[in-house]
């Protein structure tokens, strides 16, 4: 067994690994903050003053459950050769499947323990599950699912792929999941899957033509989309988010900057060096657990603390494109161009938001927003990398 593990460490990619770890870690440091300064501790009785609960640290409990249950699930899924993963596509693309659909039509409806379709505090988004106290959304493993079965489209179609019919067919492809997860409620994950396809059509080589072409069109129907039929196909409230982004002054979209607004004084109160983790003094941000975690870190680690985060995040989906492009089949290739353009979206998205460059869209930072199923989906996601890795090397075991 030691021998096993000997060999396996020389094989796997430790550098990636030890990255994706850090992050974790780190996010557990920011989240456990968070549970203290801004959302109370420990829940406590009001009589006895004993502690009644995880209160404000159950954010940072989860995370670290989820780390370490993820971080098992990688080096597992790193021991399968990731050809097999994309063979079995019919079991796990019925088991993604299976558990989004009933979303679209069941909202917070209660089996015993578990409620389907449930919609947090605050959101319309139907797309999660609940069972007791925890709460998972099938989104998240249904982008293994997608990146997987369409790196075998690609794959497949790989001397056609610009073929008006054959690219039509990868096309419906990429919009049976973004239209699924759009009529979720849950926007920002469908805007991820969208890019997840397009990035891996330009990868396996789409032609620049109609590259040039789609993006032109977009810019044109979005633009007519917004002006004529946002309130048909958009809800109110995101029309709003994206008006306030363009006129962020308008006192008219003062309650939809506020959010954004804390953001930004949060990171610029941290400086260069920042005010710690556990100083006494943080602002608040709402969702600062989640969406807006960049921003409190920002305030606790500062400028110079930022820059180590992003750079190593850099780093992660770089390495990711680099075990891609040095895959000796084109499946390899598409799988990690996959799981970069799944990270590296979510951190541009994420960190445009902080800033007030892009709408509010409930876009996660990978690595260090809270949530179990994000931290499970990117382990899962690292499994799969490292499996790219480590099987386009000879005799792992031997």
């Amino acid at each position: 067994m030691l021998k096993v593990m000997k060999q396996y460490l020389r094989a796997t990619d430790l550098v990636y690994l030890g990255m994706c770890m850090f992050c974790s870690m780190l996010s557990i440091l920011v989240l456990t903050s968070i549970g203290r300064y801004l959302l109370g501790g420990f829940d406590t009785d009001e009589i006895e003053g004993i502690i009644t609960g995880l209160g404000g640290y159950r954010y940072a409990v989860v995370q670290a459950g989820a780390m370490v249950m993820g971080l098992v699930c990688a080096i597992f899924l790193s021991c399968i050769d990731y050809r097999a993963l994309v063979r079995i596509w019919p079991v796990h693309t019925i088991l993604t499947l299976g558990m989004v659909l009933p979303t679209l039509v069941l909202h917070n409806v209660s089996i015993g323990p578990l409620t389907i379709g449930f919609s947090p505090e605050g959101t319309d988004n139907f797309s999660w599950y609940r069972l007791g106290g925890i709460t998972f959304q099938p989104a998240e493993l249904l982008k293994i699912s997608f990146i997987l079965t369409f790196a075998m489209h690609l794959e497949q179609s790989r001397e056609h792929i610009n073929e008006p019919r054959v690219l039509m067919r990868l096309l419906a492809h990429i919009l049976v999941p973004v239209g699924l997860i759009h009529i979720q409620g849950d926007d920002g994950s469908a805007m991820v899957f969208a890019a997840i396809g397009c990035i891996m059509l330009f990868v396996a080589g789409l032609s620049w033509k109609y590259i040039l072409s789609a993006l032109a069109a977009l810019a044109a129907v979005g633009g007519v989309v917004l002006v004529f039929f946002s309130d048909k196909i958009l809800k109110s409230y995101q029309v709003l988010r994206i008006l306030a982004v363009l006129d962020p002054d308008n006192p008219a979209y003062k309650d939809y900057t506020l959010q954004q607004t804390q953001g930004k004084i949060s990171i610029g109160a941290g400086e260069i060096f920042g005010r710690g983790l556990f100083g006494e003094e943080h602002h608040y941000v709402a969702n600062a657990f989640n969406d807006f975690i960049f921003s409190y870190m920002a305030e606790a680690i500062g400028f110079v603390g930022c820059c180590v985060v992003l750079g190593v995040l850099f780093a992660i989906v770089c390495r990711t494109l680099l075990t891609g492009l040095r895959s000796q089949d084109r499946l390899g290739t598409y799988i990690c161009a996959g799981v970069f353009a799944a990270m590296a979206w979510q951190v541009v998205i994420n960190l445009g938001m902080n800033l007030s460059l892009l709408p509010v869209i409930g876009v996660t930072l990978p690595f260090f927003s809270g949530g179990g199923t994000s931290m499970l989906m990117l382990y899962l996601c690292v499994g799969i990398v490292l499996s790219v890795y480590i099987h386009n090397k000879k005799n792992l075991f031997e």
